[in-house]
C-alpha cells in the first residue's frame, strides 16, 4: 500500500496547516490560555502512539499489545506526580472541561450544590455557569469579586458557603489577574466540609515553575489542562491525595472516557519532563515579570487595568474609557499582528458578544524568549492602534514592524522559511 505524505494526499490541508505556521510565527500571540508546544513535545504527539487502542489504566487494560504504551503513562503520571509533590496523577482526560466533569463525577450526584466563580467575575464555564453541563446537573451557587476592587470577595464565598452547604468548592479561574488565595479557601471548605478543587489550568507552569503559589495540601482535588503555561499538549490531568485516587481513576474511565489518547500521554510525560529544569523555572518566573511590566506599560499609556494590574500571566483590560469596544479593538490589534481576545470584565454593562474589555497576557510571548523591552515596545504599538481602530495607515505600519521583531524571536515548534 502507498503512504503518501500530507502534502500529495490533502495539498489543502497541507498548505492551511503551512498558512498557520506562518500566522505563528509572525504575529504576536497574547491569548493568555495559547503558548507554542516544544518540538520535542509536538514530535510525541504525532507518532505511532496515536495507532494504540488501551482502555483502562496502566497494567490493568482491556486490549493487549501495552507494552510500551503502559510505561508511557507510568512516565507522565510519576512526573507529575513528582513536579507537583503530589500522590497520585490521572493523565487521561481528553481536557480541561472533561477533567473538571469527572471531578463532578467523581464525587457529586445530579442536582448537588457545588460552588464555583461566576464566568463575568473570571471564572470558567466548568465551574458552575448556566449555560453549562456544570450549571445544567447541578445546584451552581456562584460567587464573584467585589465591586469595589474586582478583587474575589472572600466574605461572599464564605457566607455563600456557609448559606448553601455544598459538596464541592472549585477554585481558580480563566480571567482573574491575581494570585489565588487557595489557603482561604481551604479554610472555606473545611469549615462546610466541602470538598475543594484547584482549577489550575491557566497556571499550572506557574505553579510548576514556583512564580505562583501551590494548591497542594490545601486542595484535595486539582485539575488542569496541560498547555497553556505549562507548554504541553491539548489535554487534561486531575491530582489528588490518595485517598481520592479510586474515585478519580474511575470516574474518567469508564465513568467519561474509553481509550486515552496514547500520543497525547506522551507529550504530557515530555512536558513535565522539561518543566522540571531550571531553564523552565526561570521561564514561569519571566511570565509573571513581563506581564507586570506589560501593565504597567500600559497603564502609563491612560489604560485601564481590572484589579489595577497583574499577578500572574494575565491583563484584563477595560476599555470603557477609551471609547472603543473589546471586540472592535481586538480585531483592530489583529489586523496589525496583535492577537487578543475581546473578554467581559466584572460587572461589564455590555454583552459577551460585544464587551468592554480584552484579555492578554505573555505565556507566548515569554517562550520566544522577549523581554521588559519587548513589553513596553508593544504598549506603545497597543496604543498607536487602538487610539483610531479605524486608521489602516498605522495598522500596516505596526504590522510590519511587529513581523520585524518576530523575525529575531524564533517560535519554538514553528518552522520558519
Amino acid at each position: 500500500m502507498s503512504d503518501p505524505d500530507l502534502a500529495s494526499i490533502d495539498p489543502e490541508i497541507h498548505a492551511l496547516i503551512r498558512q498557520e505556521e506562518t500566522r505563528q510565527h509572525e504575529k504576536l500571540r497574547l491569548i493568555p490560555s495559547e503558548n507554542y508546544a516544544p518540538r520535542a513535545v509536538l514530535e510525541a504527539c504525532g507518532s505511532v502512539l496515536n495507532n494504540k487502542y488501551s482502555e483502562g489504566y496502566a497494567g490493568r487494560r482491556y486490549y493487549e499489545g501495552q507494552q510500551h504504551i503502559d510505561t508511557v503513562e507510568r512516565l507522565a503520571m510519576e512526573r507529575l506526580k513528582s513536579l507537583f509533590g503530589v500522590e497520585h496523577a490521572n493523565v487521561q482526560p481528553y481536557s480541561g472541561s472533561p477533567a473538571n466533569l469527572a471531578v463532578y463525577l467523581a464525587f457529586c450526584k445530579p442536582g448537588d450544590t457545588v460552588m464555583g466563580m461566576a464566568l463575568p467575575s473570571g471564572g470558567h464555564l466548568t465551574h458552575g455557569w448556566k449555560v453549562s453541563i456544570s450549571g445544567k446537573y447541578f445546584n451552581a451557587v456562584q460567587y464573584g469579586v467585589a465591586r469595589a476592587d474586582s478583587r474575589i470577595d472572600f466574605d461572599e464565598v464564605a457566607r455563600l458557603a456557609r448559606e448553601h452547604k455544598p459538596r464541592l468548592i472549585f477554585c481558580g479561574a480563566t480571567a482573574y489577574p491575581r494570585t489565588i488565595d487557595f489557603a482561604r479557601f481551604a479554610e472555606i471548605a473545611e469549615e462546610v466540609g466541602a470538598i475543594l478543587v484547584a482549577d489550575i489550568s491557566h497556571i499550572s507552569g506557574l505553579v510548576a515553575g514556583g512564580s505562583h503559589p501551590s494548591p497542594v495540601g490545601k486542595a484535595p482535588v486539582i485539575s488542569s489542562t496541560t498547555h497553556k503555561t505549562l507548554r504541553g499538549p491539548r489535554g487534561g490531568m486531575i491530582l489528588c491525595d490518595a485517598v481520592h485516587a479510586k474515585a478519580i481513576d474511575r470516574a474518567v474511565f469508564p465513568g467519561l472516557q474509553g481509550g486515552p489518547h496514547n500520543a497525547t500521554t506522551a507529550g504530557v510525560a515530555v512536558a513535565a519532563k522539561l518543566a522540571a529544569t531550571d531553564e523552565f523555572r526561570a521561564y514561569a518566573h519571566a511570565v509573571v515579570e513581563n506581564c507586570k511590566v506589560l501593565g504597567e506599560a500600559l497603564l502609563s499609556r491612560g489604560f485601564d487595568l481590572v484589579t489595577g494590574g497583574t499577578d500572574n500571566h494575565l491583563i484584563l483590560m477595560d476599555l470603557t474609557s477609551k471609547g472603543v469596544p473589546g471586540k472592535v479593538a481586538a480585531q483592530a490589534l489583529d489586523r496589525a499582528g496583535i492577537v487578543v481576545n475581546y473578554n467581559s470584565i466584572p460587572f461589564d454593562p455590555r454583552k459577551p458578544f460585544d464587551p468592554s474589555g480584552m484579555r492578554i497576557g505573555t505565556p507566548a510571548m515569554t517562550t520566544r524568549g522577549m523581554g521588559p523591552e519587548q513589553m513596553r515596545r508593544l504598549a506603545g504599538w497597543m496604543a498607536e492602534v487602538l487610539a483610531d481602530p479605524a486608521d489602516g495607515a498605522c495598522i500596516e505600519r505596526v504590522g510590519a514592524e511587529v513581523r520585524e521583531l518576530c523575525a529575531g524571536f524564533p517560535a519554538p515548534g514553528v518552522p520558519t522559511r
